[in-house]
């Protein structure tokens, strides 16, 4: 099969697996932000996808590799390790939260038909698109976490902590590689548009939906500071997701236009340096 070369030059430095497993506690309070449980309610909501979006995004990204030029053969390779290290650990955390709730596990059963019908029904090179589309999203996310840091991660468990600032970290850190192999195989823009739409949509109506789902099962949707609180966040979110989103979809555009959030890539920073959580990428991981 011929290889396929990529537009750009630059590519991230090389990318590592890092060894994290984290040990959730039984009984996982879906709350576990206790200032703010309804940003707590719709992290969990992201969380819920992983092990479902992830492996999608990985299963495309290995069935190209043959057609990708060596450097950015090896790039993606990495980056699908980075990304089974990421739904591995939020399935452990998922198991926990979902543990005797039927309401969350009636969600991950609807996320897991969603996901697998796109995997079904769709090209591949639409699944390429989504998947850039969505690490696009995945990278502004990123973006708003870091200015929001003592909301997200003050007074929290260190553990759940660990999980969410260590994924948005490698989040930042393979920004670019899921636009670069869809860049490399599938110039159309149209299918682009597409794909980005729809994966915007999906974890749009996901989040929301297990938001809700939590506030009203913890009797939480009685506090009126949720209900302030909430749109904040929201439209916070939507003022950084969309313009980068829509940004991805023009010519001449590149992940290494954007800045990186300066708090995560010193936590990544940080956790390579205090304990060696590296290893090589492995195709069967």
């Amino acid at each position: 099969m011929a290889l396929v070369h990529r537009a750009r030059a630059d590519r991230p430095a090389a990318l590592v697996a890092r060894r994290v497993r984290l040990d959730h506690p039984d009984g996982l309070d879906p709350a576990w932000n206790p200032r703010f449980p309804e940003l707590a309610f719709a992290a969990d909501g992201v969380s819920l996808l992983m092990p479902y979006a992830e492996p999608y995004f990985v299963r495309t990204i290995r069935s190209v590799l043959p057609e990708l030029e060596p450097g950015l053969r090896d790039t993606a390779a990495a980056f699908c390790a980075q990304e089974a290290r990421h739904h591995a650990e939020h399935r452990r955390f998922n198991d926990r939260l979902a543990a005797g709730r039927p309401a969350v596990a009636r969600l991950e059963r609807w996320m897991a038909r969603t996901y697998g019908w796109l995997e079904r029904r769709c090209s591949t090179r639409f699944s390429l698109a989504f998947a850039a589309a969505s690490e696009t999203i995945a990278f502004s996310i990123a973006r708003w976490a870091d200015r929001h840091h003592h909301e997200m991660f003050d007074d929290v468990d260190p553990t759940t902590a660990t999980l969410f600032e260590w994924h948005l970290a490698e989040e930042v850190e393979h920004k670019s590689v899921a636009f670069d192999v869809h860049a490399a195989l599938d110039p159309s823009r149209s299918r682009h548009v597409v794909a980005a739409a729809t994966t915007f949509s999906v974890l749009a109506w996901f989040t929301v939906l297990t938001t809700f789902t939590l506030l009203f099962g913890s009797g939480r949707w009685r506090s009126a500071g949720c209900w302030l609180r909430l749109p904040r966040w929201a439209l916070g979110i939507a003022f950084v997701t969309l313009p980068d989103l829509v940004s991805s979809l023009l010519p001449g555009h590149h992940p290494s236009h954007l800045a990186d959030p300066p708090g995560l890539v010193a936590a990544l920073r940080a956790m390579d340096a205090e304990s060696p959580h590296r290893e090589p990428p492995h195709p069967e991981a």
